[in-house]
């Protein structure tokens, strides 16, 4: 590891399974995508292509999420007893 560069904030990658999922970028985060990559390479001394970091920054973004995290919350009894009560 490279310890004159700053750890980024997503550091190594754990192995996982994957599903093949086909998106469009911009052509300048295309640009920024591939540049984090040589970045998280020169870092952590594993070369990675832009592709393999996509879905760990998706799954970084949404784990930081305040507002996915409280929509993705189970409900409790109390709420699910007052959401029968209240009207649309």
């Amino acid at each position: 590891m490279n310890t004159t560069t700053s750890k980024l904030r997503l550091g190594p990658l754990p192995k996982t399974e994957t599903v093949k999922v086909t998106i469009a970028l911009t052509t300048a985060l295309k640009t920024d995508l591939e540049r984090y990559a040589a970045l998280h390479a020169q870092t952590y001394g594993v070369p990675i292509d832009a592709a393999t970091l996509i879905p760990h920054m998706l799954e970084a973004f949404m784990a930081r999420d305040r507002g996915f995290k409280r929509a993705a919350k189970p409900r409790t009894a109390v709420a699910q007893r007052h959401e029968k009560t209240v009207p649309d």
